[in-house]
């Protein structure tokens, strides 16, 4: 029993204001209050878990690639006035950021002749979007780790990135892992499921499991049968994990494998 419900003993929720209000008045009232709040900073504290920590890495990362595309897009535009001809012929984002200026504008180039202020203001964008992919590896080798340390056995089947993304739509690996296959296999379609409910739309075979490379590779045909089957083990890996059992990622990841 906590020192609050030991206090108050058997009073009703009518009597605790007044309650209250005399213990406020009493002079072990600072006692009690240091006490609690101990026991409510202790309580916070511990309700921080490792796969909180994964959550909000990745959802950086997914934040980190939203504002890299939106960036590039107003770059690769702007850029295009200056030299249009090797914005298209330079698809890799990084890449054109690498070439954009380390390599000279040939003559006949179409884009138009820029004040030197003009391209600074070019070049500062480019810089300052360059950081933001350095940081983004920086989080994703981060995440890494983490996953590695916390989830082995998802890491091994789905990848760091995706196996994150899994608990983050879970909720929580706790939560990741009561969850049927059934269930897993559809996280991140919960749209196209409730639409399926509603109006009897086709019902979704995959949520974001589509995003690994054995189901996404496969035939269409084939694509709902690999994700029952990574979803089958996922489910596996999430329980052997969150209880801290032995790692059997390899093995089950080569399960998959063999089923294609």
């Amino acid at each position: 029993m906590d020192p609050f419900t030991s206090i108050i003993g058997e009073r009703s929720s009518k009597d605790i204001p007044a309650f209250l209000q005399q213990l406020k008045q009493a002079k072990h009232f600072p006692a009690f209050r240091e006490k609690n709040i101990a026991l409510t900073r202790q309580q916070i504290q511990e309700a921080v878990h490792e796969d909180d920590l994964i959550k909000q890495a990745v959802s950086c990362i997914t934040e980190l690639n939203r504002v890299i595309n939106i960036l590039m897009k107003r770059f690769r535009e702007w850029y295009e006035l200056y030299h249009p001809e090797l914005s298209h012929a330079v698809r890799d984002h990084e890449k054109l950021l690498e070439f954009a200026f380390s390599r000279k504008k040939p003559k006949d180039s179409m884009g138009t002749a820029l004040a030197e202020t003009d391209v600074k203001a070019i070049q500062e964008l480019a810089a300052h979007i360059s950081q933001l992919f350095n940081l983004k590896k920086m989080q994703e080798a981060y995440l890494t780790s983490a996953m590695g340390k916390t989830c082995p056995n998802i890491t091994a089947l789905t990848g760091a990135l995706l196996g994150a993304q899994l608990v983050l739509r879970a909720g929580s690996l706790k939560h990741l892992a009561s969850l049927p296959a059934s269930t897993i296999q559809l996280l991140g379609a919960e749209k196209a499921l409730f639409r399926h409910l509603k109006s009897g739309a086709k019902s979704p075979k995959h949520g974001i499991i589509h995003e690994h490379p054995l189901v996404g590779q496969a035939p269409a045909g084939e694509r709902g049968r690999m994700a029952r089957i990574l979803a089958d083990k996922i489910a596996i890996a999430a329980r052997v994990d969150y209880f801290k059992g032995a790692f059997i990622g390899e093995q089950l990841r080569k399960q998959v494998e063999g089923k294609r």
